[in-house]
């Protein structure tokens, strides 16, 4: 039922323009919660020790090398990305700005004060669970439509000046990152491949629930 959604629902708490930088309370709410539940579905992957979301695996990869946390870099690497939008013309929303910034806080956060089960069968049950998070959480930040993600930007950037298939254009960005990662000591494992085929339905889900529950 919800993997046949094709468009990004609108409900009445979704911000009728994207660059719209004094939305309602609740779109507002409902931004930052989306985004928090998403950072935290990120960083539970990555505490499970199963593997992790190709970005930060890179991020991971990158934080080994250096003396900087991966939100740290998960933060740096958004603006990196961001600077990348000038050439690609490409305009940033005020969810644009929090996702950089939350979604680097709750990664963190989890690292900090979330420990990595002892059990596989329990690691792999959490890293299920943060798939499904990260799926929700991107539903609704979607929804609310207050600007893409920087990676997100990009993606729609590099489309516009390729003419390529967005599927190629994400494929060749998530290939690429999860190999710098790897290469640099990043954890690449069943976690990675549960978020790459799980993400899209987690996402559909997610675009269900706030369609059904959160109108």
């Amino acid at each position: 039922m919800f993997l046949k959604i094709k468009k990004i629902p609108r409900v009445n708490w979704s911000s009728n323009k994207p660059y719209n930088f004094k939305p309602k309370f609740s779109t507002f709410f409902f931004l930052c919660f989306g985004l928090m539940l998403f950072g935290l579905g990120e960083g539970l992957l990555i505490v499970s020790f199963t593997g992790a979301s190709p970005w930060s695996v890179l991020a991971q990869g990158i934080s080994l090398n250096v003396s900087l946390s991966i939100g740290t870099i998960t933060f740096l690497i958004s603006v990196a990305v961001l600077i990348l939008w000038i050439p690609l013309e490409q305009k940033p929303g005020m969810g644009t700005i929090l996702n950089a910034i939350i979604i680097a806080l709750m990664i963190d956060f989890c690292i900090k004060f979330i420990p990595t089960p002892s059990n596989f069968l329990y690691q792999l049950i959490l890293a299920i669970i943060s798939v499904i998070m990260v799926g929700i959480g991107g539903g609704i930040y979607l929804v609310s439509n207050l600007g893409p993600g920087p990676r997100d930007g990009l993606m729609i950037g590099l489309q516009k000046i390729t003419n390529l298939p967005v599927a190629a254009v994400r494929a060749f960005l998530e290939i690429s990152v999860v190999s710098i990662g790897w290469y640099l000591g990043g954890t690449v494992g069943v976690g990675t491949l549960l978020f790459a085929f799980g993400i899209g339905p987690c996402i559909a889900l997610g675009l269900y629930l706030v369609d059904k529950i959160f109108d």
